[in-house]
């Protein structure tokens, strides 16, 4: 005899979808009947299913946006376009009113941005500005010059995405990079093809590094795992100058992590914050901490910026997570003795001051602002300008920082990545804007379409025309079209690829993924390997002036 099989019903399948908004006025009466008729039906099968037990199965089709959860429209990226909650204000000023593709600031970088005054006073200090330090800025803006098109590049460099970028002080051609694993690059990109990376230096991110004053084969890093190293680039041989977590991990209440580093020239020392609002001082010819730590920001806040002023090494700048950048003198550092609170909305990425006079500041903040103060020696209560800016987004992102260009004599170009794409030939990219901080104009922006990543580091060249950018896991070295022949151009670029045989060597762990989601999207054509084919020509768009 077969064995008898209990027959189930399924559960009724409902679909819901969004009505037309526009209708014709004829078949209104029509549609109605229809709504109410199906209304019914709805309510009898609902009915009866619920008295057989089973409710319904219900699939939605109606959109539903992102961002504010709710139905009728959608936001986020469609393509290459970014599409607006009309719920919430607008991405790149955060001001309510209009979406970010019509955003004034978009339209303009320019936009409300109040140019650089000339200011006459009787002022003691000012008049000590006007005669001593400010002959050092060059009277007349000379033309500026923008590495606008890819010379070479290294695709997947690193194991995970690039932290910092450091040139050297003497070799033109040698470029230092730091990753999130801890490791330490030096790529020779006049070879090309040489790879070099130290692995075995720090455990997790290596957020800052400074060449040694005494002696440039010597590397300062500074890193998430809680220590100072001091490398020897020729023989990759470390040792640690100071070490907060001596105890290993006791859980993230006491784990202390070095975000802020730079170095004091006259006084001979290696400044290291870290996020407990803590400043540490390392003795470069002891090779060894001095003093006590010193609290220089809200206790518990991450101190993400140091920086001693080129012309007056004295005074140091410093900023964090506690929405302030702080001025200091250094010889009488302490607690509360802070000379300017820098007030800002959010957290604050860096803080520099300007490479020739030092009397300037270029701050970058998480509210989507640069802001300028024009003199440390007038009222630093509020920023001479703000501009508006997209970098607001850090989440498996290096931050963005707005650095100096240190060649310019007139201290008005900064160099930054940004985050909101371009549709460029249904192609979303994300360039890297030149910006004239005195005006706010975008002097240019510069794209390549075999380059889909975001940008958060860059580092313009002390001494030559060159830009090193890292994107995700692999660097980039820009030149300006101009210098290039047009005999070089089919030759001269060189594209190597590394780490191809990742899938053969076994899965990645969850971690890997959380940065670099979108590293292998470089277009190279050919094979995975030390790719010398020249890539496509580079975008340069520059601003109508």
């Amino acid at each position: 005899m077969a064995p008898q099989v209990r027959r189930t019903a399924f559960p009724k399948v409902l679909i819901e979808r969004d009505t037309d908004s526009e209708q014709s006025s004829s078949d209104d009466d029509d549609e109605e009947e229809e709504q109410e008729n199906e209304n019914e039906e709805k309510t009898e099968e609902f009915n009866d299913t619920k008295k057989k037990g089973k409710s319904p199965i219900t699939i939605s089709l109606k959109k539903v946006c992102k961002v504010c959860k709710k139905t009728g429209h959608e936001a986020g990226f469609k393509g290459a376009t970014y599409i607006d909650c009309p719920m919430k204000p607008c991405f790149l000023c955060k001001m309510p009113g209009h979406t970010t593709m019509t955003c004034p600031h978009r339209v303009a970088t320019e936009h409300g941005v109040v140019p650089a005054p000339h200011v006459n006073t009787q002022n003691p200090v000012e008049f000590v500005f006007e005669r001593q330090l400010k002959p050092r800025i060059t009277p007349i803006k000379p033309a500026y010059v923008i590495p606008d098109q890819v010379d070479c590049a290294v695709i997947r460099y690193h194991s995970r995405r690039v932290t910092c970028l450091e040139f050297h002080p003497t070799n033109n051609h040698i470029l230092l990079s730091g990753d999130k694993k801890g490791q330490l690059g030096v790529w020779d990109f006049a070879k090309v093809h040489e790879k070099t990376v130290y692995g075995n230096i720090h455990s997790c991110i290596l957020n800052n590094m400074r060449f040694s004053p005494a002696n440039d084969g010597m590397i300062y890093a500074a890193s998430s795992d809680g220590t100072v190293s001091c490398t020897d680039l020729e023989t990759g041989i470390s040792s640690t100058l100071m070490n907060l977590n001596p105890d290993g991990w006791q859980g993230p209440g006491s784990w202390r992590m070095l975000y802020g580093m730079d170095i004091n020239l006259e006084r001979g020392v290696v400044l290291v914050a870290d996020n407990f609002g803590f400043l540490y001082l390392v003795d470069s010819r002891s090779n060894s901490q001095t003093g006590k730590a010193i609290m220089i920001h809200k206790k518990g806040s991450k101190v993400v910026g140091l920086h001693c002023n080129p012309f007056q090494p004295d005074l140091l700048l410093s900023c964090g997570n506690d929405h302030f950048a702080r001025l200091w003198d250094m010889r009488r550092l302490e607690a509360g003795s802070v000379l300017a609170n820098l007030e800002h909305r959010r957290v604050v990425n860096s803080a520099y001051f300007s490479p020739f006079s030092g009397t300037k500041i270029l701050t970058t903040s998480q509210d989507n602002r640069l802001r300028i103060w024009d003199s440390i020696f007038r009222d630093l209560d509020s920023p001479s300008r703000e501009i508006v800016h997209s970098h607001d987004f850090n989440r498996h992102l290096t931050p963005f920082r707005a650095e100096w260009d240190p060649k310019d004599p007139s201290e008005s170009l900064a160099v930054i990545g940004r985050y909101i794409s371009e549709n460029y030939n249904g192609t979303a990219l994300h360039p890297i804007d030149f910006i004239d901080i005195n005006t706010g104009q975008l002097v240019a922006e510069v794209m390549d379409p075999n380059i889909t990543t975001i940008t958060p580091v860059n580092k313009l060249h002390p001494r030559d025309d060159v830009l090193a950018s890292g994107s995700s896991r692999s660097l980039f070295i820009w030149r300006p079209k101009e210098k290039f022949d047009v005999s070089e151009q089919s030759d001269a670029r060189k594209i190597i690829v590394f780490g191809g045989d990742e899938k053969k060597r076994g899965k990645r762990s969850k971690d890997d993924y959380d940065d670099d989601s979108d590293d292998d999207k470089f277009n190279v054509k050919g094979k995975n390997v030390k790719v010398k084919k020249p890539v496509k020509q580079m975008t340069h768009r520059k601003a109508k002036r």
